[in-house]
């Protein structure tokens, strides 16, 4: 049986977290977002928005994927991040051309059927036979999992797939839509990279 990941509505306050800009496409794919909610930064350090279940909370708030100061559990948070790591995954095969992960495209497809999509039927004394969809009260995560599974499964299929690539600077480990040429998730990850080159082009030993 499924574990259930029911939440609790509370009133607290969420801790914030840094985090570079968004990368390219990240407005219109939320799978792309979440893929990158942890990001490798210079030094061996790691940002991660959904360390914490505050966070993870904060980061489904913030795309509208549940609603702010719910009480998420750590099993929620894991689950997110869990899925967040097959949808990397899946982004890495399709951007090197590689078979896909048969545990990657079952986790998606599995997030994506675990809640109705369409309207059920229901029938009580008052209104009869009718259909409506349930309400996610304590179901808020499992709607959210199939929302971002179903995203993934639309980027991947559709014609935005060929413009995914993995930004070009090292150690970042964003994804991004590329849009011409460019293939960093942001200015300082561009700047980084130019000054790698300029710094390699430098020190290169004259052969001459």
């Amino acid at each position: 049986m499924r574990a259930r990941c029911n939440v609790r509505v509370v009133n607290e306050a969420s801790k914030t977290e840094s985090a570079p800009p968004p990368a390219p496409g990240e407005e219109q794919y939320s799978s792309l977002a979440l893929a990158n909610s942890s990001t490798a930064l210079p030094g061996g350090h790691v940002a991660d928005l959904l360390a914490t279940p505050a966070g993870a909370n904060q980061w489904l708030a913030e795309r509208g994927l549940a609603p702010a100061g719910i009480g998420m559990r750590d099993l929620c948070a894991t689950q997110l991040r869990a899925l967040r790591e097959h949808i990397r995954a899946l982004l890495a095969s399709r951007t090197e051309g590689l078979p896909a992960l048969p545990a990657a495209v079952a986790a998606v497809n599995d997030a994506m059927t675990r809640v109705p999509t369409v309207p059920l039927l229901q029938w009580d004394e008052k209104h009869g036979p009718y259909r409506a969809a349930p309400h996610p009260t304590t179901e808020f995560v499992d709607f959210a999992l199939a929302a971002l599974a179903a995203d993934a499964a639309d980027l991947l299929t559709g014609p935005d797939a060929e413009r995914l690539t993995a930004c070009g600077s090292a150690p970042c480990n964003r994804y991004l839509l590329r849009h011409g040429r460019r293939h960093w998730c942001s200015t300082r990850c561009g700047d980084r990279a130019r000054a790698a080159r300029a710094y390699a082009r430098r020190t290169r030993p004259d052969t001459d």
